[in-house]
């Protein structure tokens, strides 16, 4: 069996490949290929010209983040370890998975991680003149040093609150259980993919990597960060922030994935609470002038209510593996209060 599959799956991304694939391809261990989701842009080609030694897995329509890996992975069959890893992402150290592997290999109980995720780009905030010598220093948005959930299923990460990102300066890199590893650069053993099922197709793209690791997680599995090692990640690259597409995956997802995921004793009261909480936002979009995102939560929610029963025999599947009533990294406050209310905008500042 060979070790450890680096996959890319790629839509229309050969700009990024062509920047960023060198990097992977100079610091990676394990074996990596790309799949391509039906590009249009003359991805295959690219690859095919420039870098013929990488093998190309080519999908004939685009699946979307998870259907397109879940196809790819499948013809990946004698791996132990797949290494999920976004296209916009570049490697800066050598032999950079191989920490990854090495803790799965000694931790049977671990079904997936995650390096330390930093963002290629410092927050718009950061002073301009001080960016280049601040610029790897920071937590990059998606994943940060692993993630966690509110009550009513809205993620945060190590290094990551809302929109508040920090400095990285050693504070997070303790190995700790997450609830959730990023999509970007995430490292999953491969009998415990085929044994969740992988993700869930119908997401398309957006909060898949969340509702996979926390499937993982209700069946008794471990979820860690490896902060050892660092993946470089520029975001944002196929939906930019504030794309009203984007705000309607966002919502109707973190819809389904609490609808899959809930225990059932929270079920009515967190779905009811998370009504309340989904027009605030649309009316918040509203206030903002974002016609388009207060839209989309609307649409998000009808689209939620009509997929709703596809999810049945989902749900009751979970909560027959489930191994623990509650997941400790679900916490127990609400993350829009602690934020908002408080003003607790650090991962110390919310846990402490």
């Amino acid at each position: 069996m060979k070790k450890l599959a680096i996959v890319i799956l790629n839509w229309n991304g050969a700009d990024m490949m062509r920047r960023y694939l060198p990097s992977v391809l100079e610091n990676s261990v394990g074996d990596v290929i790309v799949a391509d989701n039906a590009s249009t842009d003359g991805s295959v080609q690219m690859l095919l010209k420039e870098f013929p030694d990488v093998p190309v897995l080519v999908l004939e329509q685009n699946f979307g983040f998870a259907e397109g890996y879940n196809r790819a992975l499948a013809q990946l069959p004698d791996y132990e370890y797949y290494l999920l890893l976004n296209s916009d992402v570049e490697i800066r150290q050598k032999d950079w998975d191989a920490p990854l592997v090495k803790y799965l290999d000694a931790h049977p109980e671990c079904a997936a991680c995650q390096p330390k995720i930093l963002a290629l780009q410092p927050p718009q905030e950061v002073d301009s003149e001080k960016k280049d010598a601040q610029r790897v220093g920071w937590f990059e948005y998606s994943g940060a040093a692993g993630g966690f959930l509110d009550k009513y299923g809205y993620p945060f990460c190590r290094g990551r609150v809302m929109d508040t990102v920090e400095k990285d300066e050693g504070q997070y890199d303790e190995v700790v259980s997450l609830l959730w590893c990023a999509g970007a650069a995430l490292t999953i053993r491969a009998t415990d993919w085929r044994a969740s099922g992988g993700l869930d197709n119908r997401f398309f793209a957006h909060m898949e990597e969340i509702d996979l690791c926390w499937r993982l997680r209700t069946m008794g599995k471990d979820i860690v960060c490896i902060s050892e090692t660092k993946a470089y990640h520029l975001g944002g690259a196929t939906l930019t922030t504030g794309s009203p597409r984007k705000t309607f995956l966002n919502f109707r997802n973190n819809l389904l994935m609490l609808y899959k995921n809930l225990p059932d004793h929270e079920l009515k009261r967190v779905m009811c609470m998370r009504c309340l909480l989904d027009y605030l936002a649309a009316f918040h979009f509203l206030l903002k002038g974002e016609t388009k995102n207060f839209a989309a939560v609307f649409k998000a929610r009808r689209a939620f209510h009509k997929m709703r029963p596809d999810f049945d025999k989902d749900r009751r599947r979970i909560q027959q593996q489930r191994q623990n009533e509650r997941v400790p990294q679900r916490v127990e406050f609400s993350l829009l209060w602690q934020y908002y209310v408080k003003g607790k905008k650090t991962f110390k500042a919310l846990m402490g």
